[in-house]
């Protein structure tokens, strides 16, 4: 009867931290994210979750060793993007010494080239500022 009741509990633990370790594991970030930056003049609006159904972590997602740029790895940390994109980290780096230019490089970019390949998104305007920086109604 011990026994038994010594495995079940093992068994029970194993079973409660695969569940806290997956729950854990799990937590992607907030769905949606409002992007503020002290150089932008608005704010963006970032639909996280709709860009995690579309594209792999990594594609957005980096670190920062020795001043250069390096992979994202399956559960790294990720920082706020200002952490490393400011005038301090990258002062030698004009082009992404802000977290708005860093910003504006990833991700005008890539909506640009994706409206240039969908005539849906372009027609969508994917690529003009008003679709990220919304205005306030």
């Amino acid at each position: 009867m011990l026994k038994k009741f010594l495995v079940c509990s093992i068994v029970s633990m194993f079973v409660l931290c695969g569940v806290a370790i997956s729950s854990w594991a799990a937590d992607t970030g907030p769905a949606d994210i409002t992007l503020v930056s002290t150089k932008a003049k608005k704010p963006a609006q970032f639909p996280h979750k709709k860009h995690q159904d579309m594209f792999k972590c990594e594609q957005c997602h980096h670190g920062i060793a020795d001043g250069k740029q390096i992979p994202y790895v399956e559960g790294q940390e990720i920082k706020p993007c200002e952490s490393c994109h400011n005038s301090e980290v990258l002062a030698d780096n004009k082009k992404l010494d802000s977290f708005m230019k860093a910003g504006h490089a990833r991700c005008k970019a890539c909506h640009k080239e994706m409206a240039k390949n969908d005539p849906a998104l372009k027609e969508k305007g994917i690529d003009k500022c008003n679709n990220c920086h919304v205005k306030k109604s």
